[in-house]
């Protein structure tokens, strides 16, 4: 999203300047993701996050189109498992017509189903026939070139470590070098909160880092999915559930589950950090979140330790799958979760401004899908 915003900015004319933490682009959520373009069936009609979606997804097409980068168009199923499910599904159906959906088609015949899905179990579910998987890496990369090709500066391994904003201007010490800017733009991510405490900006949203685990299928059983097969999600989370996705390439991941990281950058059980942690820990949200969603945590926690636990989640969608069929990957992404002081989950956008800095504290998905619509709305903003 930074890197969209750079090139979007220098696509106007402004003189721009990246700086990057790592040594190379997209090397956390942006590379860590399900590569899926989203279509807009989740989300409240009339908000930021639906109309930048429907706008941003557009925007990608064409893009990729443009820099002959792979786009594919492989489908979604939601599917509702049981009847429990039907209502969840019904405001589905109702959200994605509002957001105008392209080509959606409401499902209630099993054999229709089985039709798209020959593998698929369920009584009902929705197809959205234009949902897309790309490789968000190789689009930041061609983002990156157009940036550099406007006179744009893009500086990987400046990890910044002190910013001061006063008078219209702002001052940024990196590792490596400093530098005086007119207006900064923070798409830190994972480190949001962490880069607004340099400008004294609110403690609030915090962020809370979230891993989700990836298992594939073994290359002789991709044919049990043929583009992707989502649950009908819990409206209490902003998560999705486990699903099975083809990804660009023609590989099928199953995941993510979502459990707490143990550190910000946390890609493993292994990965821990006792600052990020107790950060956590000692955030005034932290125990009425514990209090509202100990089972789910435990649900989810036992069934990243545990492969039978997992599988059972994934088999609810392919009665055919098999245990031997999961293969696990090192495959992981951490999201980075806004968190309030209340301990609730935020899954909206937001913005703060200190003087000249501009801080995006919170971009859920689909960020990734919407980046270039995200980036001209900033640009209205700044």
């Amino acid at each position: 999203m930074g890197v969209a915003l750079a090139r979007a900015l220098s696509r106007r004319g402004d003189e721009v300047t990246v700086l990057e933490k790592e040594a190379r682009l997209a090397a956390h959520q942006t590379g860590h993701n399900s590569g899926v373009v989203h279509a807009g069936l989740y989300y409240a009609p009339g908000s930021l996050k639906a109309t930048l979606c429907a706008v941003g997804r557009e925007q990608l097409r064409e893009f990729c189109e443009e820099k002959r980068l792979p786009y594919r168009e492989v489908g979604k199923l939601v599917v509702a498992v049981d009847p429990s499910e039907l209502g969840a599904l019904d405001e589905i159906e109702r959200r994605s017509r509002a957001n105008g959906v392209p080509d959606l088609e409401r499902i209630d015949a099993p054999a229709r189903i089985a039709e798209l899905e020959p593998h698929a179990s369920g009584v009902a579910a929705v197809h959205s026939p234009h949902t897309a998987v790309v490789d968000y890496t190789s689009i930041t990369e061609a983002m990156a070139q157009d940036v550099r090709a406007a006179g744009g500066s893009i500086l990987l391994g400046h990890e910044v470590t002190e910013i001061v904003a006063e008078r219209g201007r702002v001052s940024v010490r990196t590792a490596v070098s400093d530098h005086v800017f007119d207006r900064l733009v923070v798409c830190a991510g994972l480190h949001s909160d962490v880069v607004a405490r340099f400008v004294g900006a609110d403690p609030s949203p915090k962020i809370l880092p979230f891993r989700g685990e990836y298992w594939a299928l073994r290359p002789e059983r991709t044919g049990l999915v043929r583009g992707m097969i989502y649950p009908v999600p819990d409206p209490r989370f902003p998560f999705l559930g486990v699903h099975f996705t083809r990804g660009v390439y023609d590989d099928v991941h199953v995941g993510p589950n979502a459990v707490p990281a143990l550190a910000r950058e946390g890609y493993s059980w292994r990965r821990l950090s006792v600052k990020d942690t107790w950060e956590s820990l000692r955030w005034p949200g932290a125990l009425p979140l514990a209090r509202q969603h100990w089972r789910m945590g435990i649900d989810e926690v036992s069934a990243s330790i545990l492969k039978p636990r997992y599988f059972r989640k994934a088999q609810r969608f392919i009665p055919e799958l098999r245990m031997s069929d999961l293969r696990r990957t090192d495959a992981a992404g951490v999201r980075a979760q806004a968190w309030g002081r209340a301990g609730e989950l935020l899954d909206d956008f937001a913005i703060d401004q200190v003087d000249a800095v501009t801080l995006v504290r919170n971009a859920p998905s689909p960020a990734a899908t919407s980046s270039m619509a995200i980036a001209d709305h900033l640009l209205a903003l700044l």
